[in-house]
């Protein structure tokens, strides 16, 4: 399994396993698998009674206010233990956590549940379990962002809702379906609508959007599609509205985000789950984010501030790229969540997901 280089904040990428003795090292360990596991401060007492060596809380006290001072743990107001910091988390996951492989019962467990919405043959449907299966198994949020333009076509279809409304529905050849709501004149005869549908029908099956648009732009510009002004109106507004610029280019996928609401401590975590709400619904900054995933093989993690959009909600993310059946990378799968998932776990569950979601679709 691969970890694709992050941006880490320059502090973090200073600190080195050296700097830490093997006491200040289990110490800062118990604190971060602490929190981890219960989200809340660990005091000196409890930890000199956890710990695999002989200390007094007195000496405990004295490397905790060593770490607080590299920037690895910090004291909420609320306690004398402590908590890690962003940074210390960070720090954990790259040179202390041990990273587990999966069991082969998880293994038989994620290709069977995704494996069986392939049967489908719907790409969408892969994608729809592969997030919902990363939600269950993470108890956080799970999410897929696509490529929606890449996909060949099968049929279009032109429905009047009302007087001045029609629904247009895109069928895709894995069977993914978009709809879209279309105006139109008042008046226009049903026929013109029949007729725009049986026109892109004998011109977009297997071939992608992209070039089904250049095509019939061309023909509609040159004169060659034999329609009337209204229909070609029609025809226009409906490939258009389909292909409505660089936002409608992706599709964000995400499952399990009531997971979120569970196991909160106190109203600061509610706020923070619901600061995270906020940050899902602004679709773009999301995408942007996933996005940044693409331009690296394996798995990426993003924890708290080192990302901008979840830098309120305290939120981390771990994404890992999927491929299609020439290699090429068409989107990210992962899970959102709070800063205390179980990354050890959670990153060996992602990246194997995303190499049998890459090996459905290469079949």
């Amino acid at each position: 399994m691969t970890l694709a280089s992050h941006d880490l904040p320059l502090a973090a990428s200073q600190l080195s396993l050296a700097q830490l003795n093997e006491r200040s090292r289990e110490i800062f360990r118990q604190i971060v698998e602490s929190y981890l596991a219960t989200g809340e401060p660990v005091g000196s007492r409890n930890l000199a009674r956890i710990l695999p060596m002989t200390l007094s809380p007195a000496s405990v006290r004295n490397v905790m206010a060593d770490l607080e001072q590299l920037g690895l743990v910090y004291a909420p107001h609320i306690s004398a233990g402590r908590l890690p910091t962003e940074m210390g988390l960070r720090f954990f996951v790259d040179a202390l956590m041990q990273v587990g492989d999966l069991t082969e019962h998880d293994r038989k467990a994620i290709e069977a549940q995704v494996a069986g919405a392939g049967q489908s043959k719907s790409v969408e449907a892969v994608l729809i379990e592969a997030s919902g299966l990363l939600s269950g198994l993470s108890r956080a949020a799970g999410v897929v962002l696509t490529a929606k333009l890449n996909q060949r076509l099968k049929h279009v279809e032109f429905v009047r809702l009302e007087p001045e409304r029609a629904l247009v529905v895109l069928v895709a050849e894995d069977g993914q379906i978009e709809n879209r709501i279309l105006n139109i004149p008042i008046g226009l005869p049903t026929a013109a609508l029949i007729e725009a549908t049986n026109f892109l029908n004998a011109r977009i099956r297997g071939r992608t959007l992209a070039d089904a648009k250049t095509e019939i732009e061309r023909r509609l510009e040159e004169g060659q599609a034999e329609l009337d002004q209204l229909t070609q109106k029609i025809v226009a507004a409906g490939l258009a509205s389909w292909s409505g610029g660089e936002n409608d280019e992706r599709k964000l996928i995400v499952r399990g985000q009531a997971n979120l609401l569970e196991d909160l401590k106190a109203i600061a975590d509610l706020e923070r789950v619901r600061l995270l709400f906020d940050d899902l619904e602004t679709r773009r900054d999301v995408i942007d984010l996933l996005g940044r995933a693409e331009r690296a093989e394996g798995v990426r993690i993003f924890i708290g501030s080192e990302n901008k959009l979840f830098s309120l909600s305290g939120s981390s993310t771990i994404v890992a790229p999927y491929h299609d059946a020439s290699g090429r990378i068409v989107g990210v799968l992962g899970v959102i969540g709070p800063t205390r998932l179980n990354y050890a776990r959670i990153i060996p569950m992602v990246d194997y997901t995303a190499k049998v979601v890459s090996k459905l679709l290469a079949g």
